[in-house]
């Protein structure tokens, strides 16, 4: 059964759709992305689903049940992590999960929340004295104080340093081996590739892409990007007559190749660089990744 499901869902703010007919479905047990820039409409879409925001259209089914028509039954399964939290400043990590315990019928230990978010040398820290990584694993444990069945987690990680960032990422992925269900919206491809069993890339209200990050890669690539920072501003033109190259694109001074044969490309780049009609640095080969397909898709990066 679906944990989740999404049909023609549709949300206007004066006049300007911000969720602009969307369906798609979260199977039990996955880690489900909602990927796109700030603006591309994941967050409105999430409050849609969490009965945070009532949607001008479609249809939503959390759980197996109708949120609308019954959300009290549903809040006690799901957990919900805010974009930002605000946390009583003068109380300590125990005594916000304690707090937050009493909001529901039933709720984890403070130690097992604690142990799950590994927080546990912060149990009698006032929450205004944390890290932003710390907040972060504090306000994912307030959303896990109820064990709840669907958890959503939107933007965990925006702003955190990337030590603080692969700490998130390794609590989701031990939530997962536990057996729960996440939606997670990022604006990181990086994030998503790692995380998420599936995802569905948004922008302007739309979702423009859906599927496991390996077949949407498959999907609109066959070839490796080649990178590198641009010193002469070659064109675009010369760029895309080199051999093997399918496509050029710049950002920049950063220029992305993308080759079916990276060795004659590489050569004939060192070849136009012997001859003056190129200039580079920091020249590297990788496998394309979802930012590539984003960008193939909408001719920009995303941008934090």
């Amino acid at each position: 059964m679906a944990a989740i499901e999404v049909r023609n869902l549709r949300k206007v703010y004066q006049g300007v759709p911000a969720v602009d007919g969307i369906s798609f479905s979260v199977a039990e047990g996955e880690v489900f992305g909602l990927l796109g820039p700030n603006g591309a409409g994941k967050t409105t879409t999430i409050e849609c689903i969490e009965g945070l925001r009532q949607p001008d259209a479609g249809e939503i089914t959390v759980l197996g049940r109708d949120f609308r028509a019954g959300p009290n039954g549903i809040k006690e399964r799901i957990g919900i992590q805010l974009q930002t939290t605000g946390l009583y400043p003068r109380l300590t990590v125990a005594e916000l999960l304690n707090l937050f315990g009493t909001f529901y019928a039933r709720a984890l230990p403070v130690d097992e929340l604690l142990r799950l978010v590994s927080l546990e040398d912060k149990r009698n820290t006032l929450s205004k004295n944390l890290s932003g990584g710390q907040h972060q694993r504090l306000s994912l444990a307030l959303a896990l104080v109820n064990d709840p069945e669907l958890l959503f987690l939107d933007e965990p990680t925006t702003g955190l340093d990337p030590q603080s960032r692969r700490q998130i990422w390794n609590i989701v992925k031990d939530l997962k081996r536990r057996g729960k269900t996440i939606v997670l919206t990022t604006h990181y491809m990086e994030e998503a590739q790692t995380l998420c069993d599936r995802v569905a890339v948004m922008d302007a209200g739309k979702i423009i892409a859906l599927g496991t990050p390996r077949q949407l890669i498959e999907q609109h690539f066959e070839t490796a990007a080649v990178e590198f920072e641009d010193r002469n501003a070659a064109s675009l033109e010369m760029l895309n007559a080199l051999p093997g190259v399918t496509r050029a694109s710049r950002d920049g001074t950063l220029v992305t190749l993308y080759s079916r044969d990276t060795p004659h490309t590489v050569e004939a780049m060192l070849a136009a660089a012997r001859e003056g009609k190129i200039a580079f640095d920091d020249l590297r080969v990788r496998s394309a990744t979802l930012e590539d397909v984003f960008l193939k898709l909408t001719g920009r990066r995303i941008r934090d």
